[in-house]
């Protein structure tokens, strides 16, 4: 649930919000992307941490919305926040920070667990 609120939040804003920049992306892309979505929602919840989950969802969510614009839009997905330098710049969507942000929130709560249990990570698989 968490991942669509992510991903309707993503769409929203880039149905609302012009874009001069779009980034292609393939078939194969597509489908890792979905087969991303999938294991972050059915592996994740396995994990005994509330945060890893929430944070699997946040990147869920932003892959979800990406994956949803590369299949809506022609162009490519969309990107239409533009942070210019001096000599550069960079443009991104909001499913490209969901997926940071969760990624952090999910990899941070995984180290926080093996710190936690280091005594379990000795044990035999």
């Amino acid at each position: 649930m968490i991942a669509l609120v992510f991903a309707t939040i993503d769409i929203a804003y880039k149905l609302a919000t012009p874009a001069d920049y779009h980034h292609a992306r393939s078939r194969l892309t597509a489908l890792a992307i979905g087969a991303l979505v999938v294991g972050l929602i059915v592996f994740v919840p396995r994990f005994p941490s509330r945060v890893a989950v929430i944070g699997a969802a946040i990147a869920a969510g932003g892959a979800l919305g990406n994956l949803i614009s590369l299949l809506a839009w022609s162009r490519g997905v969309p990107d239409p926040i533009v942070v210019q330098g001096a000599t550069s710049g960079v443009a991104f969507n909001l499913a490209d920070v969901f997926a940071f942000v969760g990624d952090a929130l999910l990899l941070s709560a995984v180290v926080l667990h093996g710190v936690r249990h280091r005594a379990r990570l000795r044990q035999p698989a």
